[in-house]
């Protein structure tokens, strides 16, 4: 009976996330938290912790983390039912029209017809109640107090960022105001110091904990990236994200975007090869975009709370981390031949984003209003490195294809696959350095911290543990240490467990 239940739960959850999925590309899910006087407080509310429910409800179900489990069977409902009953015009947002062009925007993106968004809407909500009636049937009634430290990191984690625009309007600050966020300002530099410092932070607090817990960070991790990145689904449709309007912006051809999948599953499977194009391709693309953000002339980041600049950090901070951390914190070992899935992989996403671009590009030409009126100018969306050149400087393009709006670069396309084969395998270089760097160092660590416990006599132990750190081989004495010495090997068993398909 048990099994039944706890399959029941999975199911309900994962069709539950499937709606959330959904629901991302309509106008309402994202658009109205920047609007929170419109759509009502106490609504805006109610949806945003709807989303943390839903990170604590996959970390129950999936990852058998007992906190959210307990917590959410009472947390939810009263967020549940707040939505049912505030709704309002949620169901009728529909974003400005001021341009002609915003007009054949509005016109690609309001696929999603108001019932399917209405029906989707209350299957979730009811969902979320069996679950959580699910959630009591499985685990009772018992709730532990340390449990109720789920809600403010899973309310924090499924935060709207476009929840501080409700505190200026964009049109008003000039475009050469210092707010503004552009290449090597301050806020360049911020970004490039909220990377380090989230990649370190996370690496500091998973290192001394179980591999088991570990694995559930990475998990919670992940699902709060895949939640924040398809936040932007709804902001393209409503608001826009950056400089891109339509639903074609939301395609994850861009090598961030799908790198976003990739780290992701990555860390939930654990499978070597899935992990290998994250840490080869993936780490080096959300490094490089630290580094040089573009063009500023291509890019409309806003200030540096704006939407657009919070999201952009959120998600390549969290992404590097996943694609860096499994790593850091020796979940996996690689070997030159493991780069070559990883150089495959890329080579196919640089072909397949080059020939959708360019079809969406030529079909944006296409699109008009009612009145027979054409875009402006042909539509190049984010993955569409093939066609604009974010470079600081031009690149020839020795080989033309198709017409005015539809063609390919290929000396660009190829300059970029080997710049990038060249970051490629500089990343690689740095992580065989880093092999026998943070040996070395975590060796006269241990080897410090045992002469000084010692009272500067290195007892026997400790040289296993410090030759251990270095990679030697020391025996480790009976008797006394025995239990310490199983500790060791149990520790080092579960630091391997991720190589099982070596």
């Amino acid at each position: 009976m048990r099994k039944a239940l706890y399959l029941a739960l999975k199911i309900c959850v994962a069709v539950a996330a499937g709606c959330a999925f959904l629901l991302t590309f309509t106008v309402s899910d994202y658009y109205i938290f920047n609007r929170i006087g419109e759509y009502g407080f106490f609504f805006c509310i109610s949806q945003w912790f709807k989303k943390a429910g839903l990170i604590m409800l996959l970390l129950g179900a999936f990852f058998a983390c007992k906190g959210c489990r307990q917590i959410v069977k009472y947390f939810l409902p009263l967020f549940v039912i707040l939505s049912c009953a505030l709704f309002g015009g949620f169901f009728d947002a529909t974003p400005q029209t001021v341009t002609t062009d915003d007009v054949i925007y509005q016109s690609v993106n309001l696929f999603f017809p108001k019932w399917l968004n209405i029906a989707l809407f209350f299957l979730q909500n009811a969902l979320y109640i069996a679950c959580c009636a699910l959630l009591f049937a499985l685990d009772g009634f018992k709730i532990d107090v340390v449990s109720l430290a789920a809600i403010p990191l899973a309310v924090l984690a499924a935060m709207p960022l476009n929840l501080f625009e409700n505190f200026f309007d964009i049109a008003k600050v000039p475009a050469d105001s210092f707010l503004r966020f552009k290449n090597f300002t301050i806020w360049h530099l911020l970004a490039i110091i909220i990377l380090i410092t989230v990649t370190v932070s996370l690496y500091n607090f998973l290192k001394n904990k179980p591999r088991e817990r570990q694995d559930k960070y990475l998990a919670a991790i992940a699902i709060t990236l895949l939640l924040q990145y398809h936040s932007k689904d709804s902001m393209v449709l409503g608001d826009g994200y950056n400089v891109y309007h339509t639903i074609f912006a939301c395609l994850p051809l861009f090598i961030c975007n799908i790198g976003v999948y990739v780290a992701s599953i990555s860390v939930i499977v654990r499978k070597k090869a899935l992990y290998a194009i994250s840490f080869f391709v993936h780490a080096v693309g959300a490094l490089t975009v630290f580094v040089y953000f573009g063009k500023d002339e291509m890019s409309n980041y806003g200030i540096f709370c704006s939407y657009s600049i919070l999201y952009f950090c959120l998600t390549h901070c969290l992404l590097f981390a996943l694609c860096v951390l499994p790593t850091a914190l020796k979940h996996y070992k690689f070997a030159i031949k493991d780069c070559i899935i990883p150089l495959i992989y890329y080579f196919i996403v640089i072909v397949i984003a080059s020939i959708a671009s360019t079809l969406v590009s030529y079909a944006s030409t296409t699109w008009t209003t009612a009145d027979g009126v054409h875009l402006t100018q042909p539509l190049t969306p984010n993955y569409a490195f093939t066609q604009v050149n974010p470079l600081p400087f031009d690149v020839p393009n020795l080989i033309p294809l198709g017409g005015a709006f539809a063609y390919i670069n290929l000396f660009y396309v190829l300059l970029v696959y080997v710049v990038y084969v060249c970051l490629f395998f500089a990343f690689y270089g740095l992580y065989r350095a880093y092999l026998p760097t943070f040996a070395a160092v975590k060796g006269a660590i241990a080897r410090r911290a045992a002469a000084k416990n010692a009272g500067g006599e290195v007892s026997p132990l400790a040289q296993a543990e410090a030759a251990a750190a270095d990679g030697g081989n020391v025996d480790v004495p009976e008797a006394e240490d025995n239990a310490t010495a199983d500790n060791t090997k149990e520790e080092d068993n579960a630091d391997n467990s991720g190589n099982d398909d070596e």
